[in-house]
Parts: C-alpha cells; structure tokens; sequence
C-alpha cells in the first residue's frame, strides 16, 4: 500500500471517541468471548490454574481503554475498568497488536519502551511466559490472520504518518 494511502488512516487516538461511547458492558463481553476463544485449549488443559485468583489489566493507551483479565480455574473473566490489577501490561494498540500477532516479540516492545509492566512483574512474565508457549496453531486461523494483516497496517500506517521510510510500503 503505498505511503500516501497509509497516511490517510487517521491515528489511533482518534478512535477512542467513538469506543468511549459503546456501553463498557458489551466490550468487556466481547473482550472476554475472545479470550476464551483463543486459551479455549490451554485453559481446558488446566494451564492457567496455577494463576487463579490473579488479576492481570491491560491498558491501550492511544485508545483509552482498559481491561483487567481476572484468571480462574478453567475460566477467564473480564473486571470492570475500577478493577484493581496485581500486574497491568500499557501500550499503544499498535505495538499490542505487533506483540499478539507475533510479528514483534514482548522483549524487543519492552526494552524499547513501546509496552510497560507495571505492578507484580513475576505475574506478568509468568502470563507472557505462558502466551509465549501457546502454539500458534491453536489460535483459530482467522484470528491469526486478522492479526497478522491488522498489526501490519497498523505498523504501515503509523510509520507513514510519522514519515519513517521503509516499513510503511513493506505491506
């Protein structure tokens, strides 16, 4: 996609408006059919009781909003935004989105200071040691290629806004 199509995408910020406007009910729902959608396997296989009782948040800057995950036996729920988080992963939704599809690793995002861990870091490296272990191929197919082509527009487009050469035409 060339750099001037790319620079038509208005930044994410400019999205948070409108998600602001949707009732927090339904994205914490959604939010959290995805979640059991994509750990359907890891949770029925029990790999995340060991974290039961623990509540990890996650907040995407650009876009205001934010979620705390709280983990269960076999299950996943999703808190309100007031929730208090033991351990709270921050970013901008573009370098979340390059970290779930897998195209940048959580150490390069985080060295670069592109994605913060606050609060209980051992909960948090355990929760990314434990992504990190889950097959990729257990993820449903669409979801892995809707995050592969969205993480690799949202890397173009940002970088053609913010006038970088080379991965704003590589898509």
């Amino acid at each position: 996609m060339s750099r001037r199509l790319l620079r038509l995408i208005p930044p994410p910020a400019r999205f948070a408006p409108p998600l602001r406007a949707l009732p927090q009910p339904l994205l914490h729902w959604g939010t959290e059919r995805l979640i059991d959608h994509v750990l359907a396997g890891p949770l029925a296989a029990g790999a995340l009781d060991d974290l039961a009782g623990r509540r990890l948040g996650v907040e995407v800057t650009d876009l205001e909003l934010r979620w705390v995950v709280a983990i269960g036996k076999r299950r996943v729920a999703v808190l309100g935004p007031d929730t208090v988080a033991e351990s709270t992963v921050r970013g901008h939704v573009t370098d979340l989105l390059l970290l779930a599809s897998r195209l940048e690793d959580a150490d390069t995002l985080f060295f670069q200071r592109r994605l913060q861990l606050t609060g209980d870091t051992e909960l948090g490296l355990a929760v990314r040691n434990l992504l990190d272990q889950l097959p990729w191929e257990t993820i449903p197919l669409g979801l892995r290629i809707v995050l592969n082509r969205g993480a690799q527009l949202a890397r173009a487009a940002r970088a053609a806004y913010h006038g970088e050469a080379g991965e704003a035409t590589s898509t």
